[in-house]
């Protein structure tokens, strides 16, 4: 009865293949695996036609979301070969580390040096080598085949162990369970293998006494667990997993993994194809000049061997020009790499998995890795559906589809951004609390939080959510709860913010059909409301909440812009000058107020000077008018560009404002003229340098180049 150890640096190809050769040269008759061993009931899932690396094994508290962890697997993993070689030899095959019932229940120490994170990373970087895989090329698959290798890794690993002690007591545990589990394989079986990761390796040569191991875990809390397999990705792949390990180039230890000999030249020549097809120069001779760039850049840093570092910085000097642009497309493609895993239809999942599985196939919305921006047409029942379903899952806090500004015209268009995350499994577990389908989960969720909501704003945002996806039902009982709320609400920011989010579901909830007609009541008095309740909210303020009730008026403005409600707008418009008129409101609120009442055509230029001239006058605080103007310009500095007056008073308030106040307004200025364009700032210098007085120079207009462009507008106009 023996046993032999294999540690091996997680995620590690150079690794994954020696492992291979060393288990067919040890023909095992058991396996045990670093990983939670509440999950062996998975294992034969991985031998399936449809499980494709990178997978994730998922361990989770089905009653707290919070509680999670993923021990996640590439093709080039060694877990995963041993895995892979067990199935293919029938050689029985189980986790071996402490359960996850055990580990959830346990805070992880993630405090760990570099050490003991990776530590033949470690020894990679004392030996001078600037990749560790390469290390594992040149140093140790290079000197020993198969199981020899391992028995050095030991050896190294035992050093290092005494120089870098690691004193978490949760390490500790499971080194005591899988030194329990590889006793209880050694009393079944003749030769039982251990595949660990090297940091482990030393401490499970020799189980030794039973009785140590036992009182070390008695008494270890445990929970209840569910485990189940997940798609991961490559960029996943770099976060710390169950074994608090990952790595930051997954596509680049693909290739190694695949190709051990001439690994430089073979990933800058598709460096190069990759180039070509964005567009760009790359041509044979070039890989040939980067290829001998690597090399002698490895030569000239001391290390034997080319690594990811050289590859990129010939790739950089060499393929891309000095240029970091198109370095990018490189790194994201063959450092980090865009793959999505995939597991069989056999893997366990909650109901409302297989609801969105089943219509992600239905609609042809295939998740993939790679965020891709998507337009839906309404008017097409596909993509109501595929419009409903994405906006369902974001109700769930399921965030598949990023909503973004559709290009063109038209209310019946909906632009989104999907990527699709192996996070969002975890979120569609967790959610089916609601429900057994995307819809009646996503109508629960709802109904759900229009009872919990205390805010107006939170509700009409709600509302809209609703709306968007479709759920007739949560959408009555959030807008009976929108309107006994608003008949209580007193709080006028409150009430403010509700504005905008109710006006886009009048103004766009026709394009699905909905009936939205008791929205109307709600905004008209929301509305009224704020204009009643905006002067008496901003008594008192400083500029700093002067500065958000700015913004708030902003979203008002521009949703009542979009209502076309005579009556609404009248209303609002008169809180707007009250706002204007008064000196005792925050200097950015009264002039934000100032600029909307003039573009509106409500204040003529003389009004706005006097308005400017008030707030800039040697009674008021400089820093007052400096806030002021700040409201007043916004994101437009045409009004000043255009109105000499108002430049001269705003240059001649600068000009006599005190070196004292200056140091404290010139920051307040900075900030009001950086959001401008860069055109307008220059139109303002130039006409500051001329003279702010100065007549607007128009240039003269040649007609008879206008001509053409004059008739063709006449036609197009009949």
């Amino acid at each position: 009865m023996t046993h032999t150890v294999f540690g091996i640096r997680h995620h590690g190809p150079g690794s994954a293949r020696t492992l291979e050769r060393a288990l067919t040269q040890l023909e095992p008759d058991t396996i045990l695996i670093e990983g939670p061993p509440d999950a062996d009931k998975l294992l034969d899932l991985a031998s399936h036609e449809e499980m494709a690396p990178p997978v994730a094994l998922l361990a989770y508290v089905p009653d707290e979301p919070g509680r999670a962890a993923f021990w996640p697997f590439a093709r080039f993993s060694p877990e995963w070969r041993a895995i892979v070689y067990a199935h293919e030899h029938d050689v029985p095959v189980r986790f071996c580390d402490l359960p996850a019932a055990n580990s959830l229940v346990q805070p992880r120490d993630r405090r760990r040096g570099k050490v003991r994170e990776d530590p033949l990373g470690a020894l990679a970087e004392i030996a001078g080598h600037g990749d560790a895989e390469r290390w594992w090329e040149d140093v140790v698959e290079s000197a020993r085949e198969g199981l020899g290798a391992f028995e050095a890794v030991t050896e190294a690993m035992e050093a290092l162990r005494e120089a870098f002690p690691d004193d978490d007591p949760r390490e500790e545990q499971r080194e005591a369970y899988m030194r329990q589990q590889i006793r209880k394989a050694a009393k079944d079986a003749d030769n039982v293998a251990v595949v660990c990761g090297a940091w482990h390796a030393p401490a499970l040569v020799s189980p030794g006494p039973a009785a140590p191991d036992a009182r070390t875990l008695k008494g270890i809390p445990k929970t209840k667990v569910a485990t189940t397999w997940v798609p991961w990705t490559y960029g996943l792949l770099a976060r710390e997993s169950g074994y608090g390990a990952g790595v930051d180039s997954p596509a680049w230890y693909d290739q190694l993994f695949d190709t051990a000999e001439e690994p430089v030249p073979r990933w800058l020549a598709r460096a190069a194809r990759l180039l070509r097809a964005e567009g760009l120069d790359a041509s044979a001779a070039q890989v040939v000049d980067a290829t001998q760039l690597a090399v002698a850049l490895a030569g000239i840093r001391n290390r034997p061997l080319a690594g990811l570092d050289e590859l990129l910085d010939a790739t950089r000097a060499v393929l891309c020009f000095g240029s970091e642009l198109p370095l990018k497309i490189v790194r994201e493609e063959l450092v980090v790499g865009h793959r999505l895993g995939a597991v069989p239809d056999e893997t366990p999942m909650v109901p409302l998995q297989q609801d969105v599985t089943k219509l992600q196939r239905r609609l042809r919305m295939k998740p993939d890795a790679r965020p891709k921006e998507i337009t839906l047409d309404l008017r097409r029942e596909i993509d109501r559906e595929r419009s409903r379903l994405l906006h369902r899952l974001n109700v769930l806090e399921v965030p598949w589809g990023e909503a973004v500004e559709a290009r063109g015209l038209g209310t019946f268009k909906e632009a989104f951004v999907l990527e699709w995350q192996p996070a969002l499994e975890l979120e569609l577990i967790h959610a089916g609390r609601w429900g057994t389908t995307v819809q009646t989960a996503a109508a629960a969720r709802a109904t759900a939080m229009a009872s919990e909501q205390d805010s107006i704003a939170k509700l009409a945002t709600l509302a809209d959510a609703v709306l968007l996806a479709d759920l007739p039902d949560a959408l009555e009982a959030v807008l009976r709860a929108l309107a006994d709320l608003a008949a209580l609400d007193r709080d006028t920011t409150d009430l403010m913010a509700a504005v905008p989010p109710l006006a886009q579901i009048l103004r766009y909830g026709d394009v699905r059909g909905s009936d939205t007609s008791a929205v109307a009541g709600v905004l008209r008095g929301v509305v009224l409301r704020s204009a009643v309740g905006l002067p008496g909210a901003a008594v008192g303020a400083d500029e700093e909440a002067g500065a958000k009730l700015a913004e708030l008026v902003d979203g008002v403005n521009s949703a009542l812009a979009l209502l076309e409600d005579e009556a609404l707008t009248r209303a609002w418009r008169g809180a707007l000058r009250s706002v204007a008129d008064s000196d005792r409101l925050p200097g950015t609120l009264a002039g934000r107020a100032t600029r909307l009442l003039h573009d509106a055509g409500e204040l003529d230029t003389r009004a706005v000077a006097s308005a400017m001239s008030r707030a800039l006058s040697p009674g008021e605080a400089p820093e007052r008018g400096a806030s002021w103007i700040e409201g007043f310009i916004g994101t437009s500095g045409l009004v000043l560009v255009h109105d000499p007056d108002l430049l001269q008073i705003l240059d001649d308030w600068i000009e006599a404002v005190g070196p004292d106040a200056f140091t404290n307004v010139l920051p307040l200025l900075r900030r009001a003229f950086s959001v401008l364009p860069a055109g307008e700032r220059r139109r303002l210098g130039e006409r500051l340098r001329r003279g702010a007085s100065a007549p607007v120079e128009v240039a003269p207009i040649d007609l008879e180049r206008a001509r053409p462009a004059l008739e063709t507008l006449a036609r197009l106009l009949a």
